[in-house]
This record gives structure tokens, sequence and C-alpha cells, in this order.
């Protein structure tokens, strides 16, 4: 018996896994085109969108917790000058990259297949880091998380507006004659080619709160550093779970007709491979990747986490705006 329920919730944490994917490319949520955004439109929908999904993540924490549905959580680290690093460094590679690594896995299901390298890199950031760096582990903290010690009054309050956020998406500001009509507006978003980013997001850390509960914490390239290290701790079934959301992010790309094949070159790869080492590299020094530490470690409000995932975002904003300096620097010079 205990066999067929592990099966059904891994089959029900790949479904989930697979959502997140499809909801990834369909927004085309991307930090370094939510810090795009920033720089150039001065507009903030897609940071604060990301930084939604783990307030989902936080509500469904603060809920399950109060119903003591909660497996043993992830510790947080020490805060430090490492930290900084870590997310500049982080930064730095998803620029170069052209994408984060969830907007790798957006460029991927739209059929820029010059991003699977971004993964190899990565991979290969954590196999060589040992060998490149004296870096010691940062330290686990002794205490658990603040979200996990709130009462119960806080699970209601989120509770509340979870619900009154999807109320929100559901019926816009402009009256519904009907639910029904509802309805239909939620069934033409869900099959438009582009999501809002506050509906991708959304989606992303309800899905990922779900699998939460079925398979514990899982980021993507948690596994993709545990397979570097020689981790053999539930790794072949994590993978799987990587695999399951390639396709989504692939069956979103498809099923929104954006999946294109899109020719390939040297360029293009040797950006993706740079940037998955850096931010290899940088996921280990913080630890963490940016998936986690917006889906894991900024839900538990760790510090580390809300630190890392800031110097990421200044990193990128810099490397933005030198490039914009430099390009209008060229453009005068041949004026």
């Amino acid at each position: 018996m205990q066999i067929v329920l592990t099966s059904l919730a891994f089959l029900a944490a790949a479904i989930l896994a697979g959502v997140m994917g499809f909801a990834i490319q369909r927004g085309a949520t991307c930090t370094v085109a939510a810090m795009d955004e920033l720089v150039s439109k001065r507009r903030i929908g897609r940071l604060g969108s990301m930084i939604e999904a783990s307030l989902w993540v936080v509500g469904g924490l603060l809920i399950a917790q109060a119903f003591h549905l909660l497996g043993r959580m992830p510790s947080g680290y020490a805060l430090g000058y490492s930290t900084v690093i870590g997310g500049l460094m982080l930064g730095l590679g998803a620029f170069i990259n052209g994408a984060c690594v969830f907007g790798a896995i957006a460029r991927l299901g739209s059929g820029e297949w010059s991003y699977v390298v971004t993964p190899i890199g990565f991979y290969a950031g954590c196999v060589s880091f040992d060998y490149l760096f004296a870096h010691a582990a940062q330290q686990k903290l002794p205490y658990g998380s603040p979200v996990l010690q709130a009462s119960s009054w806080a699970a209601a309050l989120f509770a509340g507006l979870m619900l009154w956020r999807l109320g929100g998406m559901l019926f816009t500001a402009q009256p519904m004659a009907s639910t029904s009509k509802a309805w239909l507006r939620l069934r033409h978003d869900a099959a438009s080619r582009v999501w809002s980013p506050h509906a991708a997001t959304t989606v992303i850390g309800i899905a990922f709160f779900f699998m939460l509960l079925l398979v514990g914490a899982w980021a993507y390239t948690d596994v993709l550093a545990e397979l570097a290290q020689g981790m053999s701790s539930s790794l072949v079934a994590r993978s799987l779970l990587l695999l399951a959301m390639l396709a989504g992010a692939m069956l979103g790309g498809w099923t929104a007709d954006r999946l294109r094949s899109t020719p390939i070159s040297v360029a293009q790869l040797l950006k993706c491979f740079t940037g998955g080492l850096l931010m290899g590299w940088g996921s280990l020094v913080i630890p963490g990747g940016n998936d986690g530490l917006i889906l894991v470690g900024m839900p538990l409000l760790w510090p580390y986490a809300w630190v890392a995932f800031a110097a990421m975002c200044i990193a990128i904003g810099a490397a933005l705006l030198a490039q914009r300096a430099l390009a209008n620097a060229l453009t005068k010079q041949h004026a």
C-alpha cells in the first residue's frame, strides 16, 4: 500500500512539475526579463510577480503548518559577504546567458535549443567548483524558519488574501454578468499564447507548494548540483521531475504555437555555457539557485535568500545599464 501511495504521490508531483514548466513558458518567467522591464520601462510588474510566487508559497506553508501537514523543511544558511558574492555571480551569469534558470526553461519551451547548454554549463560549474575555489561550506542556522513558528491567525489571514487574489484573477475590474462568463474568461486566458506574469507565477507558486507537500522541497538547479556532487538520495526521481518540467515547457510552447526551431550559433552556445557555469558557481557560494531562492528560501523568510536574490537583481540591472550606455556611446561614435 505504501508503494502505491508513493507512486501516486510521485505521479501527482510529476504532473505538477509539468504544470510549472507550462506556466514558466507561457508567462516567459525570467529574472533577466523582469530587470529589463524595470530598467527599460520603469515597471516592476514582472519582478513583483516573481516575489508574489514566494508569497503564495508562504501562504501555503502557513496553512499546511496549521494543519500539521508539513514534513521537514530545508535549513537556512548564515548571511555573510559570500551571500552577496554568490548573488552577484548568479546575476552576471544570468545576464550573459540571456535568461535565468527559469528563463532557460521558457526559452527551451519555445524551441531555442541553444539553451540546452545552460544546464550543462550549470552542471560543469558545480563539478569544477571545489577544484577552482577554496570555499568553506556555509554554516546552517541552528533554528527553524519564522514562518513555521507563526500562529494560526497568520494562516487564516493568508488564506483570505489568497482567495481574494484568486478572485481578482477570475473577475477583472470590468463587471461580469455571471459566473459562466468569468469561467469563459479564465478559459480564454489559459488558452492565450502569453500569460500575464502574475497569472504565471501564481500557478508556479501553487504548483510548487503542492509538490512540496508530496515530495519535499525541490528545485531543478538542486538536482543538477546533487548530480555533480555525487549525491544519490532520490536522484533518479528528482531527475524525472526535471524532465517533467521540461516536457511541460515544451507543451506550453507547442500549444501556444510558439515552438519554433531556432538556429544554433557558436556564439550563443558559448554564452549559454558561460552563463550556466557562472550560475553554477554562484549557486554553491550562496548556496542555492534563483529558483530555490524564490520558491524555498524566500518563502521560509531566510534573510540569506532575500539578500542573494537582491544581489542577483542588482547585478543584472547594472549589466543592463552598462550595456545600454555602451550601445549609446557606439551609436554616437558612428553618427
